[in-house]
């Protein structure tokens, strides 16, 4: 692995891939809960990622009760930028600044009466520590460190790790 990514390097990295493919796997952090996929709509400036659901499905359901430790684990589409990140998850309610700033036509699939459905919800992640793997080379040049490091009987560079904090 790298030794040259920085925390902030990471943390660039996250947020950049974010902003190019936000569909990750949320989850409260606790046993017998599972992650599942969500659109991730993020605010890099404060560490805060914002996600549209129902308030009939069983995240909201729990969140609405109160903030509960959670996780969400994300890997970008040319698969350079991995993230397991802990964080707060919360109940938001229907807030029309953040519907307003966010709606697009894939959200209004969702939701058949729209902006005003009665089962829109917006759950709130505030992030905090996390791991990121970022590993820029692409495909080529991972399949280039596995060849060689089959032949020369090392370790192929796959890129680097850190510990990031996003709040």
């Amino acid at each position: 692995m790298s030794d040259d990514l920085t925390p902030q390097k990471a943390e660039d990295a996250f947020w950049d891939s974010l902003k190019k493919s936000n569909t990750g796997m949320l989850g409260l952090d606790r046993p017998g809960a599972h992650a599942q996929p969500m659109t991730a709509f993020r605010e890099e400036e404060t560490g805060t990622i914002w996600f549209f659901t129902r308030d009939d499905t069983d995240m909201a359901t729990e969140v609405a009760s109160g903030a509960q430790d959670a996780m969400f684990h994300y890997g970008s589409k040319d698969q350079n930028v991995w993230a397991c990140i802990a964080g707060t998850l919360s109940a938001q309610g229907r807030d029309p600044e953040i519907v307003d700033r966010y709606w697009n036509p894939v959200l209004a699939a969702w939701y058949p009466e729209g902006k005003d459905d009665p089962h829109l919800t917006i759950l709130r992640f505030d992030a905090g520590d996390g791991r990121v793997w970022v590993n820029e080379g692409g495909f080529f040049k991972f399949a280039y460190e596995i060849a060689k490091a089959n032949v020369t009987k090392t370790l192929p560079d796959a890129g680097g790790v850190a510990d990031v904090r996003l709040n």
